[in-house]
C-alpha cells in the first residue's frame, strides 16, 4: 500500500519561508512524476508544482514561479517544496501526489497524501 505523508506546514508571517516534505512509503517514486497541489477553504484544488521522474522536467504555477522550488530525492523516496517569500494568498492545505507516469504531462494521479496546513499571516 503506497502512502504519501506530508509535513513541514505551519504558521508563518508574510515574507517568510517553509519547506514541505512528502515522504512516500510502500513503493518507489523512482519512475514517477511527483507534484504538489493546494486547496484553500471554499476554493478548488489547484496545481502548484510538478517534477518529472528524472528531475529534469519541472513545472510551476505562475503564482508561485520564482518563489517556490520543487525537488526530489529518490534515495530518500521524498519530494520537497521549498517556499520562499510567502504571501497570505498562499494559505492553503498543501497536498502531495504521485502521477501515474514519469511525466506530469499526463494528468493522472495514482496516490494523494492527506495534506499539511500552511497559514501565512499578513
Amino acid at each position: 500500500q503506497v502512502q504519501l505523508v506530508e509535513s513541514g506546514g505551519g504558521l508563518v508571517q508574510a515574507g517568510g519561508s517553509l519547506r514541505l516534505s512528502c515522504a512516500v512509503s510502500g513503493g518507489s517514486i523512482i519512475s514517477y512524476a511527483m507534484g504538489w497541489f493546494r486547496q484553500a477553504p471554499g476554493k478548488e484544488r489547484e496545481f502548484v508544482a510538478a517534477i518529472s521522474w528524472s528531475g529534469q522536467g519541472i513545472k510551476y504555477a505562475g503564482s508561485v514561479e520564482g518563489r517556490f522550488t520543487i525537488t526530489r530525492n529518490t534515495a530518500e523516496n521524498t519530494v520537497y517544496l521549498q517556499m520562499n517569500d510567502l504571501k497570505p494568498e498562499d494559505t492553503a492545505v498543501y497536498l502531495c501526489t504521485q502521477y501515474s507516469t514519469g511525466t506530469y504531462y499526463v494528468e493522472d494521479y495514482d496516490y494523494w497524501g492527506q495534506g499539511t496546513q500552511v497559514t501565512v499571516s499578513s
